[in-house]
């Protein structure tokens, strides 16, 4: 059954461009509004210790301006969680972000730190927060994210984008980079490279789980993936969403994002 998947803008980036130039341009928190008022149905932040993109300070300042969705992204440190409990999102999505990550990289290994994310979503949920695990495409650890208590996995979907650039390039030599809003091509290779989310998403789903996913996901490849996988109920898109933003302006690329998800 296809459901409305929702979409949450991570505006990570937003922050990574101010902080390259110091000061307040561009506003973070602006930018945030601007994408509620245009349509997105939630706001994603991922603040790191070093606070080299998003700030704690933007959390705070953005949580209660907001009338859509709050997610907070991050490893489960004490200062992290402590952040989650003084701003209440509406979920916290788990990451197992090295403290010198680039950006995320892996999902959790859910039966090798089944203890730690229990006691986490155990915490979580007593707060009224949904939790979130992040994982790679592997059912197993769809299944053993459901007996971490969690309620819902995000499915990281960096693999299925690069697969799917290569292929796309492969059958169109001399294309450097995929034509914004070209859709999804219904072709054994580009099934291949979907095949493992949907085999985990089916799992999650079958444990008893909401199914997200993100990292990668653009206005090239997203119309495919959910169309595999029509029980996604959100997206979370940052990187290509504010890289097309430069060509498209942000407005007109959430328009797209949405017509795509809708």
């Amino acid at each position: 059954m296809r459901i409305m998947t929702r979409l949450s803008v991570n505006i990570n980036k937003i922050a990574t461009l101010r902080n390259a130039r110091g000061g307040r341009v561009p506003d973070v928190t602006r930018a945030a509004l601007d994408c509620q008022r245009w349509g997105a149905q939630g706001i994603t932040v991922h603040p790191r210790p070093d606070e080299r993109h998003i700030r704690y300070s933007d959390v705070r300042d953005i949580r209660p301006r907001l009338q859509v969705e709050f997610n907070m992204e991050g490893n489960p440190i004490g200062s992290f969680l402590d952040l989650v409990s003084e701003v209440h999102p509406d979920q916290v999505t788990l990451v197992p972000d090295a403290h010198d990550a680039i950006t995320s990289n892996a999902g959790w290994d859910t039966r090798r730190h089944r203890t730690l994310l229990r006691d986490i979503c155990t915490r979580l949920r007593s707060e009224g927060i949904r939790s979130s695990i992040f994982i790679d495409p592997d059912p197993d650890m769809a299944r053993a994210a459901a007996d971490c208590g969690c309620d819902r996995v995000e499915l990281y979907t960096e693999a299925y984008a690069r697969v799917y650039d290569e292929i796309l390039t492969q059958e169109e030599p001399g294309l450097q980079t995929p034509a914004l809003g070209a859709g999804g091509r219904d072709t054994p290779a580009f099934e291949r490279a979907v095949a493992p989310y949907v085999e985990t998403a089916l799992a999650a789903k079958e444990s008893g789980l909401g199914v997200n996913a993100g990292h990668d996901l653009s206005l090239d490849n997203l119309g495919f993936f959910i169309r595999n996988i029509p029980f996604i109920a959100e997206v979370s898109i940052g990187h290509a969403l504010i890289s097309e933003a430069l060509y498209l302006g942000l407005e007109e690329t959430l328009r797209r994002y949405l017509a795509i998800l809708a």
